[in-house]
Formats: C-alpha cells, sequence, structure tokens
C-alpha cells in the first residue's frame, strides 16, 4: 500500500513546532540552519514519523495497531512532498507484519520501519 502525504512547508513545521512544544532553531530558523551547514531548515524527526504513521491510520483502524517503529535515514527537507509505503512481510496468528518506507522524488529513503497489526490489510 502506498500514500502521497503532503508536501512539507515552513507553516507545516510552525504549527508542528507550536503544537509540540518543540521548538528547535534548526527546524524554523533560516540562519540557525545555515550556520550548521545546511541549505535550509528541515522536518522535525517526530514529524517525520508521524508522517509516515499518516500510512497506517489511513488504512487500519488505531485500536489495531499493535506496534510501530521508525528509524531515520536521512532528513526529510522542506518542500519534500514523501511518498509512505508499507509492504507485508508476514501474516501469522492474527497479525500482519509490515515493513515501512517514506521515500521523496528523488529515491531518497528518510524513514524505514516496522508495524504489527491485527488482522489483515483490506485488498
Amino acid at each position: 500500500m502506498k500514500l502521497q502525504l503532503p508536501k512539507i512547508t515552513r507553516t507545516t513545521l510552525a504549527l508542528y513546532a507550536g503544537a509540540s512544544g518543540d521548538h528547535n532553531p534548526m527546524h524554523i530558523d533560516l540562519d540557525v540552519a545555515k550556520s550548521a551547514g545546511m541549505d535550509d531548515v528541515f522536518a522535525h524527526g517526530m514529524l517525520s514519523m508521524a508522517y509516515l504513521g499518516r500510512l497506517l491510520t489511513a488504512n487500519v483502524p488505531q485500536e489495531r495497531i499493535r506496534s510501530y517503529s521508525v528509524r531515520f535515514t536521512s532528513i526529510t527537507p522542506l518542500y519534500a512532498e514523501p511518498t509512505a509505503t508499507a509492504l507485508v512481510t508476514k501474516v501469522e496468528d492474527g497479525l500482519t507484519h509490515l515493513d515501512l518506507t517514506m521515500e521523496l522524488a528523488d529515491g531518497t529513503v528518510t524513514l524505514k520501519g516496522s508495524a504489527v497489526i491485527e488482522g489483515e490489510l483490506a485488498a
């Protein structure tokens, strides 16, 4: 299953910072990001994780999600339009195991993860 995610904008970052209380200047202050050698600000890790999680909650009722974990493989840059993908790796004992990825248009994988859901995915 795949899900095209919304573009990450400066407004997205500001709203996330306000809602989460995470005001790390690397994510919201261009001058700080540039002083650290970055071209621009970039998405918070937890924001990226939430974006990938939308793939699950868009396809499975939340109460069926038994586990969800990710590891970050690259930053998610500003204006990225990531695509989230889930691949079923195993169905056993009433649980479906998934490998998850979040990939950018240029092929960069920014997150890899896994999830276990109760039951099977709808076809």
